[in-house]
């Protein structure tokens, strides 16, 4: 990310020092195997700028890069554009200014937001399921003509409860379709594509073609019936 000129000579704030702060702050913890997670409550602000950022489109985000960074708009479309600065970048900066309730100096800031662009809660995808993003699933799509997509958020009780099913579901699911999970909150180009803005929600492709979808929580009986219609009787 770009810095102003009052940040080190090199631009850059120590990664590990400012990790460190990140713990400090509350805004990440790393477990006992060393696995860095961003906590709930730093999430939880994330939501809230990344719900704004998401559907502001690239004049609102390179609006808020001039402001951001003392840059004009022709400049910060040139950072968009080339991958310098990100809209996840972007909500990462915003959503820890706002969680840390502090100034923060401004090459700190920027590395956070780095960091904070690469940290992520566990995921709320389920074990067993293949997990894809924005980079990966136009290939999965590709390569799997017929597949189901689920789609699960944090802090979702449908979902929590759909996933205590999650085995009698993929057992539904027939043998020729594959199966695929996004995290609903990191896959904004999935969700505008295909025009999905719940969790949990079920995707069927046929063919290649997104066929049916389905949002809120769904039994293991009313998906067998969706993948009949779908896909032909599974029995």
């Amino acid at each position: 990310m770009t810095v102003s000129a009052d940040a080190p000579p090199d631009g850059r704030a120590d990664p590990e020092a400012t990790l460190d702060r990140l713990v400090e702050l509350g805004a990440v913890e790393e477990a006992a195997d060393g696995t860095l997670t961003t906590t709930p409550a730093f999430e939880s602000d994330r939501r809230v700028y990344r719900n704004t950022y998401d559907y502001m489109g690239d004049d609102g985000v390179a609006t808020t890069v001039a402001d951001l960074f003392g840059v004009d708009r022709e400049e910060a479309h040139r950072l968009l554009d080339a991958g310098e600065v990100t809209t996840e970048d972007v909500v990462a900066y915003l959503a820890i200014q706002s969680f840390a309730e502090e100034s923060l100096g401004t090459a700190e800031h920027a590395m956070m937001a780095e960091l904070l662009s690469r940290i992520g809660p566990d995921t709320p995808v389920p074990a067993g399921v293949d997990e894809r993003d924005d980079d990966t699933y136009r290939a999965f799509l590709d390569e799997h003509p017929d597949a189901v997509v689920t789609v699960w958020r944090h802090d979702c009780s449908p979902c929590d409860l759909m996933k205590g099913d999650i085995d009698a579901i993929l057992g539904v699911v027939p043998d020729d379709v594959a199966v695929a999970g996004v995290d609903g909150e990191s896959v904004p180009e999935f969700r505008r594509e295909f025009g999905v803005d719940a969790a949990p929600a079920v995707l069927c492709f046929r063919d290649g073609t997104l066929e049916a979808t389905e949002t809120g929580r769904k039994r293991p009986t009313e998906l067998a019936a969706l993948f009949d219609d779908v896909y032909g009787q599974t029995a």
